[in-house]
């Protein structure tokens, strides 16, 4: 019987992984200018549809755009997504976002995110660093449509700020903890 449950589980974590691998394959063929053009979108929709950013756009010293993160998992999970690194609104690297998981999951979603880099010396270590990751101590904005995003105290001082935002599939929440960074070529 417990032979049975660990090919069972076997099985359905390398089945989970193939299918995200799949999706990184064909994104992975993607060019700087296809890239630039899905941060370019995810840029406008967050600028259009959540104004309480405003703020945020204004102070940050750079900020990463991963338009679109596949992630899916049953049992054993991961997801991966890529993005650029903007600086004064201009492309300055190209970065994957990679995260392996194991746990209780079961489902497969896909998602954006921005890491608003809100010091020099932030936006610097996450640059030179050879693979950064981000920690349970990255602050989250949850903006809600077309209102303010509240910032808090907190969250107006804090080195990083991320945004999760354009959720879509059928695995509850998306947390960025984990997620390791590599700057790409693409």
């Amino acid at each position: 019987m417990i032979d049975m449950n660990r090919r069972v589980f076997a099985t359905s974590g390398l089945a989970a992984l193939a299918a995200l691998t799949a999706c990184s394959n064909a994104m992975g063929t993607e060019g700087a200018a296809s890239l630039d053009a899905r941060v370019d979108a995810a840029r406008d929709y967050l600028r259009n549809n959540y104004p309480g950013l405003g703020e945020l756009f204004e102070n940050a010293r750079g900020i990463l755009y991963i338009p679109v993160v596949t992630e899916g998992g049953l049992f054993v999970g991961g997801a991966y997504g890529r993005g650029a690194l903007r600086i004064n609104d201009a492309t300055v690297d190209y970065y994957s976002a990679t995260r392996a998981s194991f746990g209780l999951q079961a489902g497969a979603q896909q998602y954006a995110h921005a890491l608003f880099f809100m010091t020099e010396q932030a936006l610097s270590d996450f640059r030179y660093s050879p693979g950064w990751a981000a920690s349970a101590d990255l602050r989250y904005a949850t903006p809600t449509r077309g209102g303010s995003m509240g910032t808090e105290t907190t969250t107006q001082f804090a080195p990083i700020i991320a945004v999760v935002f354009g959720q879509s599939g059928v695995m509850a929440g998306a947390s960025l903890a984990g997620v390791k960074y590599a700057r790409i070529i693409p």
